[in-house]
């Protein structure tokens, strides 16, 4: 009954773009991007936050007229900062927290724009990464963990601002092509050939670059950071293809398969596997 309710649902906002786009082309895209571009979960309030983020200490930083919101859970000098991906939060970090904490390690997690308790509606790699660098900036952290388009945005993050701070980089589940996950979007709600190209266009103006130079791939080529990345082999949110494209890109990363783990990635293994790579001086 919910399949065939959300098929529904999303042909038929497909059908309103499609048809709104003849008369009113501009409208139309602009609809499309806003659907893109805005989540529709992953927002909390301070009365449903989790108990795993309620340990920590919450601060807000405000930037561009917007709230970041940041979590630390304290520590030593050595910083991690936690980077959680769509329609997501801070709280999606509560089972690998707890072997972090045993490095001693200072933890920090920051909601994305538009989700957990940070302001803002509009969610892009290059908006988030912007946010990151505020937080850079202020903790200096060691290490980057980014899960899912939190794991891309810490690529382009280190490949746009080039940090010599951040030594190590973990990515779980993330994509490397943005075209292709637009053309999902696009394919999904069977959007007219003039409402793709516009969002292609839309896209490059807000990347200020071509789409096809928009993946993972192309920023680890431009940087010499160390890099972990695991991605499972059936997953069905970002294909574990996706994934082989980074791996294949970075020189010095480790590529970790798994299996049975979907997006989330979550295993007690995994967690020590990171650690491992964090803390292994060799």
């Amino acid at each position: 009954m919910k399949r065939a309710f959300y098929f529904i649902f999303t042909k038929s906002i497909g059908f309103y773009l499609n048809l709104i786009s003849f008369a009113f082309p501009e409208k139309a895209n602009l609809l499309a991007f806003n659907l893109f571009s805005q989540p529709r979960k992953g927002k909390l309030s301070t009365k449903k936050s989790s108990k795993t983020l309620a340990k920590a200490d919450f601060k807000k930083f405000y930037y561009k007229d917007e709230e970041i919101a940041t979590y630390t859970w304290k520590g030593n000098d050595t910083v991690i900062l936690l980077v959680h991906g769509w329609e997501s939060n801070s709280s999606r970090w509560k089972k690998t927290l707890p072997y972090l904490q045993a490095t001693g390690s200072t933890i920090i997690a920051l909601d994305a724009p538009g989700h957990g308790l940070s302001g803002g509606k509009e969610f892009t790699v290059p908006k988030y990464a912007e946010w990151i660098n505020v937080l850079v900036k202020e903790y200096q952290p060691k290490y980057l963990i980014g899960h899912s388009f939190g794991g891309q945005t810490c690529l382009y993050y280190q490949s746009h601002y080039q940090n010599t701070s951040i030594e190590k980089i973990v990515i779980l589940g993330a994509p490397n092509d943005f075209k292709t996950i637009l053309h999902n979007y696009t394919n999904l709600l069977c959007l007219n050939s003039s409402i793709v190209k516009g969002l292609e266009v839309k896209y490059s103006k807000v990347f200020q670059r071509q789409l096809d130079e928009f993946t993972g791939k192309h920023f680890v080529s431009k940087f010499k950071t160390k890099g972990f990345i695991a991605h499972d082999i059936h997953d069905t949110v970002v294909l574990f293809d996706q994934g082989k494209k980074i791996a294949n890109a970075w020189e010095d990363a480790v590529f970790i398969e798994t299996e049975g783990l979907g997006h989330g990635l979550h295993d007690e293994n995994l967690y020590n596997q990171v650690v491992s790579f964090l803390f292994d001086n060799k």
